[in-house]
C-alpha cells in the first residue's frame, strides 16, 4: 500500500481496514476477536522482513530479555543461548533451526518504522505501544495455550500460521494477571483461520489461543501490545486526590484491625461511609489530567532530525508545524509560568509566551515571525530539538 504514510495518518486503519475502525472502537475492542485478510502480501512489507530479523540477531550485541527462544514441544532456559549476559548468537541459530521460535522483545527499539508506528497507535488508543517480532520455523509451535493479559494486533510479515481460539476464562485480566496451567481452562475450540502474508487479527487479552506454522516455508510476525490504564487506574487516582482534601481519608486504621476478634461490622460501616463521600467529593478534571500528564511525560521524544540538524538555522522563510502524533499539555504552574508536558520532560515558558507557544503548537503551519515571544527563533529551537515540531 505504500503504506509509509498510511501508518502515520491511519495507523488502526492500516491494520484493520479504514472502513472498519469505528465498528472496532465501538463494537469489538476488549470484546472479541477479529480477523482481517486483505488479500495484499506485501501489505506489511515495508515494516519489517526476514532480513531484518536476521540482521538484528547476527549483527547486534543483544542482551538478555531482548531475545527469548521458545518452543512448544520442549522446555527452553535462557542459560541455552545466554552466555555473560549476552545472546550467544550460534546457540540461537542452532535453536531455531531445530524448531525454536525467535522472539525479539520490544522490537519496536531496533526498526526505526515500527517505533514510529507504535506512537501512531499511542495516538488512537492513549496507551503504551510496545512490539515483538515471532519467527516461528516450518512446522512447529512457539507456545502452548495460553491467554495474553493485554490486547494484541498479529500482524503476518511473511509464511503462513495457523491459529485457534478458545474460550475466555478471564475477562479483562489485569496488567499482573497471569496464565496458568491447571487453573485457567481452555475450553472449546471457538475459532480457527489461517493468517497470511499481509493478513492482521486481533485478540483481545483475556482469549485462550494457540499458533503453529502452516506450509513449508517459517512463519514471521510482529505482534502490537497495547499496554492500557483502567478505569480501576482512575478510581484510585481520583480518591487520593479526594484524601487530600478530606481529612477523614487519611486516619488511620484502628488500633487492633489485625487481631483475631476485631470487630469488621464497625469497620465495613465506616468504609461504606467513606466510599459515599468520594461519590459526592469526586472530580474528573484532576485525576485525569494526572494521567495524562505521567502517560505524556513516559514517551520517548520524537525529535528525528534534531541532531543531524542542529547547526542548521531558523530563517524566515522556513515553515514549520506540530510534529504528527506528538502528544502533550499546556497547563499553568502558577500565575508567572507555563509548562508544556511533553514526552520526556516539561518546558517552561513565562506566562507573556503564551500566545507564542499555542500558535507553534496549534497544528497549523507558521513561520518564526509568527511566533509572539520575547526570543521566537529560541522558542522554535527549543521546540524543534524536543521532537514537538518540524519542519514542512
Amino acid at each position: 500500500m505504500g503504506h509509509r504514510q498510511g501508518w502515520l495518518d491511519d495507523p488502526l486503519g492500516a491494520l484493520i481496514g479504514a472502513e472498519r475502525v469505528a465498528d472496532f472502537l465501538a463494537r469489538i475492542y476488549e470484546r472479541e476477536a477479529l480477523v482481517v485478510a486483505h488479500g495484499e502480501p506485501a501489505r506489511f512489507a515495508d515494516l519489517l522482513s526476514l532480513d531484518d530479523v536476521d540482521r538484528i540477531v547476527t549483527s547486534t550485541d543483544l542482551r538478555e530479555g531482548q531475545l527469548d527462544l521458545a518452543d512448544a514441544s520442549r522446555d527452553l532456559s535462557r542459560a541455552d543461548y545466554i552466555d555473560g549476559g549476552l545472546i550467544d548468537r550460534g546457540a540461537v541459530a542452532e535453536r531455531h533451526r531445530a524448531g525454536a521460535t525467535i522472539i525479539l522483545q520490544q522490537a519496536h527499539q531496533h526498526q526505526p518504522i515500527l517505533a514510529r508506528f507504535c506512537r501512531a497507535l499511542e495516538h488512537v488508543f492513549s496507551a503504551h505501544v510496545q512490539t515483538n517480532i515471532y519467527l516461528t520455523p516450518p512446522n512447529a509451535q512457539g507456545f502452548r495455550t495460553h491467554f495474553d493479559n493485554h490486547d494484541v494486533f498479529v500482524i503476518q510479515i511473511s509464511g503462513e500460521k495457523l491459529w485457534r481460539l478458545y474460550d475466555m476464562p478471564v475477562e479483562t485480566p489485569y496488567r499482573g494477571e497471569q496464565y496458568r496451567s491447571g487453573e485457567h481452562a481452555t475450553g472449546e475450540l471457538r475459532q480457527e483461520f489461517l493468517l497470511r502474508a499481509g493478513d492482521c487479527a486481533y485478540v483481545p487479552r483475556g482469549l485462550m489461543h494457540d499458533a503453529q506454522t502452516s506450509g513449508s516455508e517459517p512463519s514471521l510476525h510482529v505482534t502490537v501490545g497495547l499496554i492500557t490504564r483502567t478505569w480501576a487506574d482512575l478510581m484510585l487516582e481520583a480518591v487520593s486526590e479526594v484524601a487530600l482534601r478530606e481529612k477523614a481519608f487519611r486516619r488511620s486504621l484502628p488500633p487492633g484491625f489485625a487481631r483475631a476478634g476485631f470487630d469488621r461490622a464497625a469497620a465495613l460501616a465506616q468504609l461504606k461511609g467513606l466510599i459515599e463521600t468520594a461519590s459526592r467529593e469526586v472530580a474528573l478534571d484532576p485525576a485525569l489530567d494526572l494521567m495524562i500528564d505521567t502517560f505524556i511525560r513516559s514517551r520517548a521524544a520524537d525529535n528525528r532530525a534534531a541532531i543531524s540538524e542542529a547547526s542548521r538555522p531558523v530563517l524566515a522563510e522556513d515553515r514549520f508545524c506540530l510534529r504528527a502524533h506528538s502528544p502533550f499539555r499546556l497547563a499553568e504552574d502558577g500565575e508567572k509560568t507555563i509548562v508544556l508536558i511533553a514526552p520526556g520532560g516539561d518546558l517552561n515558558f513565562p506566562i507573556e509566551a503564551r500566545a507564542g507557544v499555542e500558535r507553534a503548537i496549534s497544528g497549523a503551519a507558521f513561520s518564526v515571525d509568527d511566533v509572539i515571544a520575547e526570543k521566537p527563533e529560541a522558542l522554535v529551537l527549543l521546540l524543534l530539538a524536543h521532537g514537538l515540531i518540524e519542519r514542512v
